[in-house]
């Protein structure tokens, strides 16, 4: 019989009605009767972590839930941890990378529709988790809707329906289909001893570029943040005719603010070889980020930033894989034709 360990941190899943609309209030044991039935075969302890709407929730909350698990660690053969879905996938993805060589599993999860309604996708979230959280394999992952994502890959792509979340360039780990867990790949456990890393620089912005934007922006952006995330049209370029942003990246660069350039397209990552319009941001010291989503962008650089002040270290950290956030590592921006 696996023992698992289920971290309650509130979230639509664990909501009640209130004054002002549904605001988190049952506690884990009354979280876990829903479940009672479906999980005899599993031995299950809980605890409250916190008790928040996930809109509520920072990065200092991802620090307490990689801590628990970390305190815990050793004491259950896997962790599911309840959560609101808003932003779910920024735990998962942050939680990916501080709990450093898992070779257990802690699974994330939600629902669109607290527990405690008749019509609700919880219960099932919740007992497909814990059967997860029972399998041997290692790392952090999303279990919703019967479809297993590993923490970085996940990503909120709808409000209301049960599907909510999608593997984001990436493969589903498994389909489970009540005590049947389908593999499409198997992730590999670690013989490299599991370590916390948590620590974390808060001070990253994430700007979303449109046409019409003020160039002025990036000016006052030097004085309030340690690192830049350019959300970006297409393939990642910045206009240079008109407004210009292109010239303002050199400023921030020679601030020594580090700035990632990535795409608002959700599916196959930036390519700033492909036209002039990302050639000419080449040319200035940038991150690359691939094919990695936002949420992990900003997880990812908020925990770089956490270990060095080394642009070059910080560049490293955040274009090679880890937690397979990043399909694959960038060794420049030669064109090699």
């Amino acid at each position: 019989m696996k023992k698992i360990l289920l971290l309650s941190t509130g979230g639509t899943i664990a909501s009640i009605e209130g004054e002002g609309g549904l605001v988190p209030g049952l506690s884990v044991e009354e979280l876990l009767q829903f479940v009672a039935e479906s999980s005899a075969h599993i031995k299950i302890d809980g605890k409250v972590v916190m008790n928040r709407d996930s809109t509520n929730l920072q990065p200092e909350d991802w620090v307490i839930m990689a801590n628990t698990v970390y305190e815990f660690y050793d004491q259950y053969d896997g962790f599911v941890i309840t959560h609101g879905t808003d932003t779910l996938a920024y735990t998962s993805s942050a939680l990916s990378y501080m709990l450093q060589d898992l070779d257990k599993p802690v699974v994330v999860t939600g629902s669109q529709v607290p527990i405690s309604f008749k019509r609700t996708d919880a219960r099932r979230n919740v007992i497909d988790a814990l059967r997860f959280a029972s399998e041997d394999v290692g790392g952090v992952f999303v279990v919703f809707d019967g479809r297993v994502i590993i923490g970085t890959r996940a990503v909120k792509l709808r409000t209301k329906s049960y599907d909510a979340f999608e593997s984001i360039n990436y493969p589903y780990v498994a389909h489970i289909n009540k005590d049947d867990v389908t593999y499409q790949w198997k992730p590999e456990r670690t013989d490299v001893p599991f370590s916390l890393r948590t620590e974390l620089c808060t001070d990253v912005l994430l700007l979303k570029l449109y046409p019409g934007m003020k160039p002025e922006m990036f000016d006052i952006v030097k004085n309030l943040y340690k690192g830049v995330v350019i959300e970006s049209f297409g393939n990642g370029g910045l206009p240079f005719e008109g407004r210009d942003l292109l010239s303002k990246i050199q400023g921030l660069t020679d601030a020594g603010i580090p700035v990632v350039i990535t795409t608002q397209c959700l599916e196959e990552g930036e390519d700033l070889l492909l036209y002039e319009v990302g050639r000419k941001v080449a040319e200035h010291p940038i991150i690359l980020s691939g094919d990695m989503n936002t949420e992990a962008i900003i997880a990812k650089f908020m925990w770089a930033l956490g270990q060095t002040d080394s642009f070059e270290e910080i560049k490293t950290i955040i274009e090679t894989p880890i937690a397979g956030d990043l399909s694959l590592r960038f060794d420049g921006l030669e064109d090699e034709e």
